[in-house]
């Protein structure tokens, strides 16, 4: 199992022992998810019963049953709640070559990546690998498939928390910081030459924003690339609903402003703000709508050639998709990421 060798030789390289056998026993459990008479011989070779360190542990270790179902006592991390999702095989080193503030609590990640065999659809996440931290983070890409196949570079823009990857891109992430990444998630936009064109409505709340902004600077892409080429997708229109507290909170909004002066009609966006205390700039003023999404605002969107895609906290997707429902919108329309 290459991908497995490769995630023991990142850590041993770069983790005390203890941290490295802890990450290994976690990827022999997500990786394949493999058998659990072979997952509990491995407990047992890693940390022995009679082992302070294997009493240790073991109430924090977690176990594959025999139809792939992960249990625990313990609050589920990122790795148990996307166990049944897609993941490639493929992982690679990363290397930190930009860290902005996209808010006061988002920073946002520049990665560059040489493993020309390292590709994503626009939509998903990747497992984050930090060098010593025995949890894995996952975080939606914000950037678009294009920027990687053109320049290398993937994109993540992550809000600042106390879970231990979030804390250390805050805290401790610097330039040239190596980490390791794998492509997962079956969340996504991913058209083809043959497809019938599709209206896309993005619904995105906080944070969500991240895998719905590398939708649309896709969309953009492709936009771009059938000004000069003929084999590519058919597009129909792009609207983002975009909710935040605030206008601050509103992550790449100068980049949305930009993608829509960039394609008009293509692509169209409402920014909605549910706790505006400040005067709201000129710009973004006509882009505005103070207040909660509403049943009036998404059913003009009604087709059957429209595909709802919606990502941010759980009781917003809950409430969205009640909404589309009553409205009447095909479930198999309807696409959701939950990030908790």
């Amino acid at each position: 199992m290459l991908h497995l060798t490769n995630i023991y030789n990142f850590f041993f390289r770069n983790s005390d022992s203890e941290d490295c056998l802890i990450i290994m026993a976690h990827a022999t459990i997500y990786v394949g998810c493999i058998a659990p008479q072979l997952l509990r011989g491995a407990q047992s070779r890693i940390f022995p019963s009679h082992s302070p360190l294997g009493v240790l542990r073991h109430s924090a270790f977690c176990y594959c049953t025999g139809n792939g179902t992960i249990k625990s006592k313990r609050k589920m991390d990122h790795l148990e709640r996307t166990a049944n999702n897609f993941r490639q095989e493929v992982i690679t080193q990363a290397k930190v070559c930009g860290i902005t503030d996209e808010s006061e609590t988002v920073k946002r990640l520049c990665l560059a990546i040489a493993n020309k065999d390292f590709t994503f659809k626009a939509g998903q996440w990747v497992d984050f690998f930090i060098p010593g931290v025995s949890v894995v983070g996952g975080f939606s890409i914000c950037s678009s498939p294009g920027l990687l196949e053109r320049e290398g570079i993937l994109e993540l823009a992550v809000k600042h928390s106390v879970h231990p990857p979030a804390h250390w891109i805050h805290t401790e992430c610097t330039l040239d910081s190596e980490v390791a990444l794998r492509v997962g998630g079956d969340f996504f936009f991913d058209p083809q030459p043959g497809d019938s064109p599709v209206n896309l409505v993005l619904i995105a709340g906080g944070v969500g924003i991240n895998p719905l902004f590398s939708i649309l600077l896709h969309i953009a892409d492709l936009h771009g690339y059938q000004e000069g080429k003929g084999n590519r997708p058919k597009l129909g229109t792009a609207k983002l609903y975009y909710s935040a507290k605030n206008t601050s909170e509103l992550l790449f909004k100068k980049n949305i402003l930009g993608l829509m002066k960039a394609f008009p009609g293509k692509i169209t966006c409402c920014f909605h703000v549910t706790q505006q205390r400040s005067q709201i700039c000129k710009e973004l003023q006509p882009y505005i709508t103070e207040g909660r999404i509403s049943e009036k605002d998404l059913e003009k969107h009604i087709s059957n050639d429209t595909s709802w895609y919606i990502c941010g906290p759980p009781p917003m997707i809950e409430s969205i998709s009640k909404l589309l429902t009553n409205i009447g919108v095909p479930r198999n329309r309807v696409f959701f990421e939950k990030w908790w």
